[in-house]
């Protein structure tokens, strides 16, 4: 687990009145039941909070082309050590399709040029990565929630979840595969899509070619990147780990809120 978001733990922990320090040993000692415990009451406190103000819908800040940094680094994979993504890519992305299935009544497969005919929507927003470093994009992609707005959404649906094409371990169960989660909340964001272009170009490979998700209220590791699949759910606790995510799995917060 990275230092900074053992911080952001020991800190949300804090908050509630829980004496945990900020020591080297912090991170056997959020291995402990009890601390675990006080931890995740601790982002459902964060989460709720939150909730309470996205009842408006607020925007994440939204700057100016002349805030765009020069650099924007690659965060995660650098490109999937897949032959079919390989190939994907050798033909630039004409023969990809995004599946959107599970819990709707219309499942759909979607082209890239498919998806940009859709309305789109293009916003300058600043990454903040769980490494402590942050940069400000330009990102255009259509919202999710046309998409899921015509895939048509069952009464049971309650959480979005990407697959993606990057295997960052090789596991006989396919838990070293990329995955992460939202709620609708998040999903129908006005802000929350998938990218298709950076900065005014096709996306790179580096940066999630040929699609990505961007939801600019969460931290970086949730935008996930080589988007593959969106699997309407009830409920994740059943994907690999079940706490709903790679990182999730891993020890990250499901609900990554800034």
């Amino acid at each position: 687990m990275s230092p900074l978001l053992t911080r952001r733990r020991v800190l949300a922990a804090g908050a509630l009145g829980a004496t945990v320090l900020a020591l080297p040993g912090c991170d056997a000692l959020s291995q402990d039941p009890d601390v675990e415990a006080v931890l995740r009451s601790a982002e459902a406190l964060t989460m709720d909070a939150q909730r309470l103000l996205l009842r408006r819908r607020p925007l994440a800040r939204e700057f100016s082309s002349a805030d765009i940094s020069p650099t924007f680094r690659v965060n995660g994979t650098q490109a999937p050590d897949s032959e079919d993504y390989a190939a994907l890519s050798a033909t630039g992305f004409t023969d990809w399709r995004l599946t959107i299935d599970g819990l709707v009544d219309r499942p759909a497969d979607y082209s890239l040029a498919d998806l940009k005919t859709l309305p789109a929507r293009t916003q300058i927003t600043r990454h903040d990565c769980v490494e402590g470093w942050s940069a400000i994009g330009q990102w255009t992609g259509v919202p999710l929630g046309i998409l899921l707005q015509q895939a048509g959404l069952q009464p049971k649906a309650r959480f979005v979840v990407f697959h993606c094409a990057d295997e960052l371990e090789q596991t006989l169960d396919g838990s070293g595969r990329y995955y992460e989660s939202i709620d609708l909340i998040d999903a129908f964001h006005p802000q929350t899509i998938l990218a298709y272009a950076m900065n005014g170009a096709d996306l790179s490979v580096g940066h999630g070619a040929p699609l990505r998700l961007r939801v600019e209220r969460q931290l970086g590791y949730k935008h996930a990147k080589y988007v593959m699949r969106i699997e309407v759910v009830e409920r994740f606790d059943g994907f690999w780990g079940g706490r709903g995510g790679f990182w999730e799995d891993r020890g990250y917060e499901w609900y990554a809120g800034i």
